[in-house]
C-alpha cells in the first residue's frame, strides 16, 4: 500500500511501499507539484527502482522550471537505496 498527501506547510507525505504497482498513483499526485517542494519519507518504508525513476523524472521537470525535490525523514534503508544508485547526488536528502 502507498499513499501520498499534502501535508503542513507545503511538504507532501509519502507512507507505504512506493513501487511499479504504485508508481501510476504516485506520478499521478507529482504531475500537478510546481516550483520548490519537500517531500516527507518518515513513513515510506520501501522504494523500488520503479519509485525512484518517478521521482526522477519529477525532479528533471520541476529543475527545468527553476525548483526542485527535497527529501526529508529519509530512513537508513531508502538512504542507502539512493545512494547506492547516485540519486544522493540528485536530490537534496536529509535523513532522520
Amino acid at each position: 500500500m502507498f499513499d501520498i498527501e499534502h501535508g503542513n506547510h507545503g511538504t507532501v507525505i509519502c507512507r507505504g511501499r512506493l513501487d511499479a504497482a504504485q508508481c501510476e498513483k504516485a506520478e499521478g499526485f507529482l504531475a500537478g507539484l510546481e516550483g520548490a517542494t519537500t517531500l516527507d519519507f518518515a513513513g515510506l518504508e520501501y522504494i523500488s527502482s520503479a519509485g525512484l525513476g518517478i521521482l526522477l523524472k519529477t525532479q528533471k521537470r520541476l529543475v527545468a522550471d527553476g525548483g526542485g525535490l527535497k527529501i526529508i525523514n529519509v530512513n537508513n534503508h531508502i538512504h542507502d537505496v539512493f545512494r547506492y544508485s547516485g540519486f544522493h547526488t540528485i536530490f537534496d536528502i536529509r535523513a532522520k
